[in-house]
C-alpha cells in the first residue's frame, strides 16, 4: 500500500493488528510518504503499469481520470457485494466526485472542504467577533490585530510550501472568489488577469506581514503543528484539520477553537472539494486482498475502531454520513460537526466561482497536465512567498507555463 503520511493515515498502520487478526492470510505492508513526494511515487507508478502497489491512496483529482485510462479497478461491484460495506452511506457529494460513469473507481478514507479555525479565546480577550460569512478583508484586519511576535502569535498561518496540492489548494480557492481562473471557457491562460494577480498578491501580503516564518516551506503539516501548538490565531486549511487541532494527546489549543466557512470576496461561498481515497491499480495481481484491505480501512467499523481504540477526534472525517451520527463522536465534535458538512455540501463551482470555466476542480484543474503545470506555478508562487521575485514576475512566468499548456486544448484540441 502506497500511503500519503497524514495523521489519519499514520493511524491505520498503528491499528495493523486489528487487520491482520481479521485477515491473518494477507501481510500487510506500507510505504508512507510526504504529500508531494507520494503523489509523485504513485503517479509514476500507476501511469507506467509498473505493478509495485496493491492499494494507492489518490484523490478526486485523479480518479476519474484514471478510471477513464483504465489504470485503476472498477470497484463498484465489490462495494455492493461486500455485506454491510453500505457505500450510500458515503457523503454525496464525495461519493460523486470519486465515481466515472456512475461507478466507484475509489473509496474516500475522509474528506474535505476547507474553512477557518480561529482561538476563539484570543478573539474575546481582543472585543473581535468572526463574522458569520468572513471575507478575505475580515481575515487580514483580524490577522493585523492578533499578530503578535513578542509571544510568538502569528496573526494566521497559511500555506506557502510548493505543490499543486500545497500552497495552491487555499490560494487556488482565493483566486476563485477574486473572479480569478487557470483558463477562461476557450482555454485561454488567464493567470495574468487583474483578479489573479490581486488574488495572489493579497494572499502573499497576508502571509509575509502576518504568517509563520518560513512561509515558503511551509505546508499542512507545518501549519498543523503551528496552530495546534498555540501559536498562531488563524489557520484556514482542510476542514480535516480537526482530527490534529481537537486531539487533547497532542493539541494545547483543544476546545478553544472556532470554525467559520472560507473567506469570500465576490463570491457566496469559496472552499474545496477534496478526499483522501483509496484506489487498486489495475495492475494488481491480489485484487480480492487488496479489496479486503482497502474495505475494511473505508468502513464504518473502522470508524467506531478509531474512535474506541485511538480516540473520537482522531476518526477520519468527511467519508460517511453516519459518522456523524455516531452518539460519541458527535459529543467531540459539537463544534465542527456542521461547519464541515456545510463546507463540504457547498463546494461547487457555482457558488465559489464569478466566471465559468471548462475544467472540473475547485482547488486543481481537473486535466492530467495540472500535476505538472500546478506544481510550476506553486513553485513561483513560493518563491514570492520568500520575496525571491515579485508576485507580477511569478505570474508573468506561470502564464507562459499556463499557455503551453492551453494550446493542446484549443481549436477543438484533447
Amino acid at each position: 500500500m502506497a500511503i500519503v503520511s497524514n495523521p489519519q493515515m499514520q493511524d491505520a498502520i498503528t491499528l495493523q493488528d486489528e487487520f491482520e487478526a481479521q485477515y491473518p492470510d494477507i501481510d500487510a505492508r506500507f510505504v508512507s510518504l510526504p504529500e508531494n513526494e507520494a503523489r509523485a511515487k504513485i503517479t509514476a507508478s500507476v501511469a507506467t503499469q509498473g505493478g509495485e502497489f496493491d492499494v494507492v491512496m489518490i484523490s478526486n483529482y485523479e480518479t476519474s481520470m484514471w478510471a477513464e485510462n483504465g489504470w485503476i479497478t472498477n470497484l463498484q461491484e465489490y462495494a455492493d457485494s461486500t455485506e454491510g460495506y453500505d457505500p450510500d452511506d458515503f457523503v454525496p457529494t464525495i461519493r460523486e466526485a470519486l465515481s466515472y460513469e456512475g461507478d466507484l473507481y475509489s473509496v474516500p478514507f475522509y474528506g474535505e472542504s476547507s474553512f477557518v479555525a480561529y482561538r476563539r479565546d484570543l478573539f474575546e480577550e481582543a472585543g473581535l467577533t468572526m463574522p458569520a460569512k468572513p471575507t478575505w478583508d475580515d481575515i487580514r484586519n483580524f490577522a493585523e490585530k492578533l499578530d503578535d511576535p513578542d509571544k510568538d502569535m502569528d496573526g494566521v498561518c497559511l500555506r506557502g510550501l510548493a505543490g499543486w496540492g500545497e500552497v495552491m489548494a487555499p490560494l487556488d480557492t482565493m483566486i476563485n472568489t477574486y473572479g480569478g481562473r487557470w483558463f477562461d471557457e476557450d482555454w485561454n491562460a488567464t493567470l495574468d488577469s487583474p483578479e489573479v494577480e490581486a488574488a495572489v498578491t493579497d494572499y502573499v501580503n497576508l502571509v509575509q506581514a502576518h504568517g509563520q516564518a518560513g512561509a515558503a516551506t511551509s505546508g499542512y503539516g507545518d501549519c498543523i503543528t503551528r496552530y495546534s501548538q498555540g501559536n498562531a490565531a488563524m489557520w484556514y486549511d482542510a476542514t480535516a484539520m480537526v482530527s490534529s487541532v481537537e486531539d487533547p494527546a497532542s493539541s494545547l489549543v483543544v476546545g478553544k477553537n472556532g470554525y467559520a466557512p472560507a473567506p469570500v470576496q465576490e463570491t457566496d461561498s469559496s472552499g474545496w472539494l477534496y478526499s483522501w481515497s483509496l484506489a487498486i491499480p489495475a495492475t494488481s495481481d491480489s485484487k480480492d486482498a487488496a479489496w479486503d484491505f482497502v474495505s475494511w480501512m473505508t468502513d464504518k467499523e473502522y470508524i467506531r475502531l478509531v474512535g474506541e481504540k485511538i480516540g473520537w477526534e482522531r476518526v477520519p472525517p468527511g467519508s460517511r454520513l453516519s459518522t456523524y451520527e455516531i452518539p460519541e463522536y458527535a459529543e467531540v465534535a459539537k463544534a465542527y460537526a456542521e461547519p464541515t458538512l456545510t463546507a463540504m455540501a457547498g463546494a461547487s463551482q457555482e457558488d465559489s466561482m464569478v466566471k465559468p470555466v471548462p475544467y472540473t476542480g475547485l482547488q486543481f484543474v481537473g486535466i492530467p497536465e495540472f500535476q505538472d503545470l500546478g506544481t510550476r506555478v506553486a513553485q513561483q508562487i513560493s518563491a514570492a512567498i520568500a520575496g525571491q521575485q515579485t508576485v507580477q514576475e511569478a505570474l508573468e512566468q506561470s502564464q507562459s507555463y499556463a499557455e503551453t499548456v492551453a494550446e493542446s486544448y484549443q481549436d477543438g484540441g484533447s
